[in-house]
């Protein structure tokens, strides 16, 4: 069978057709290698031999907008930057000219409650895997609806495995890259075993991640303990939930610490948790088949959920307008 050789107009009916379906959830893109703001989802596109695309070579960032207001932008961007260094990636303009591209995306994409999804890349221009052969690297932004996670996922809580997947590199395990394989067969593994999350462990047997996500559990001593970041990303959500946790000691909890955690020690624990951007915190009701604490959700998760909802509405230190005035 001869294949066709498409025309222009071919090719952008072909895009046009898949508006409402495919790309109906995205609703703005800026782009530096077009200079500008696309909100046409038919043309959101990314030039295939742009570096990040078929190296993985770049960084990213994913934060949400509510009310018409960013939470922890700062922090996304302070992080990002570390990535950036890590990976000898130069940063295009400044973190003021990334703000204010981001919030005019925002706008353009018409709606206060979104998520934001912030690339660097290394750039187009070769398939090869020198660095040094690209025009330079390039912002993206890609405005899209939010997906609710199902609210039962709160109220009767989720199911988590030990991933066997293996660990990254700490060196790459700490910086947010877009060579995201292992955390896709992480996800590929919890969804074939009817588990939501999965999560991995270091070469020493610790809990360290999951594949988007960070964990945390709740001692029957009222210990909050979270991983060492060490070996993994410092998740900007989980590590906002620890600082707020400290709030709570010597009412629901005793402490609020970064510790090593075993499998055995997060199966006898009160609660377990899982934090993240997109879904917040969620609680874990089983583990591995066991029972978290009488199969529901626990007391200090329903108290924490709580306080980073309000955090992410209502504190302005930890807020950026989007709306200009």
């Amino acid at each position: 069978m001869t294949l066709p050789v498409l025309s222009f107009d071919q090719i952008i009916d072909r895009l046009l057709s898949m508006r409402q379906t495919y790309f109906s959830k995205y609703l703005a893109v800026y782009s530096s290698w077009y200079g500008g703001i696309i909100t046409d989802p038919a043309l959101m596109m990314l030039p295939l031999d742009d570096h990040m695309v078929h190296r993985g070579d770049g960084v990213f960032e994913v934060f949400k907008c509510t009310g018409w207001n960013i939470y922890a932008l700062g922090r996304h961007l302070d992080r990002m930057k570390c990535s950036m260094a890590a990976s000898f990636l130069e940063p295009p303009v400044t973190d003021e000219r990334i703000t204010d591209i981001v919030c005019q995306t925002v706008r353009a994409g018409n709606t206060g409650d979104c998520l934001v999804r912030l690339f660097v890349s290394r750039g187009p221009g070769s398939f090869s895997a020198n660095p040094y052969d690209t025009v330079g690297s390039q912002i993206y932004v890609i405005v899209a609806a939010r997906e609710p996670v199902a609210p039962e996922k709160y109220e009767k809580g989720v199911k988590l495995i030990t991933s066997g997947i293996p660990i990254k590199n700490n060196y790459f395990a700490t910086m947010k890259n877009c060579n995201y394989l292992p955390n896709v067969l992480m996800k590929k593994e919890a969804v074939d075993r009817g588990a939501d999350y999965s999560v991995s462990l270091d070469e020493r047997g610790f809990l360290a991640e999951g594949s988007t996500e960070n964990v945390g559990i709740v001692t029957k001593k009222g210990e909050f303990l979270i991983p060492r970041f060490s070996r993994i990303l410092r998740g900007i959500t989980v590590m906002r939930a620890k600082e707020l946790a400290g709030g709570l000691t010597g009412a629901q909890l005793s402490s609020a610490a970064e510790a090593d955690i075993t499998p055995e020690q997060a199966a006898e624990a009160s609660e377990v948790m899982i934090f993240g951007t997109s879904i917040n915190i969620l609680p874990v009701v089983e583990y591995d088949g066991k029972r978290i604490g009488g199969g529901r959700p626990g007391p200090v998760f329903n108290r924490l959920l709580e306080l980073m909802t309000e955090d992410e509405t209502k504190n302005p230190e930890m807020l950026t307008p989007v709306r200009q005035g």
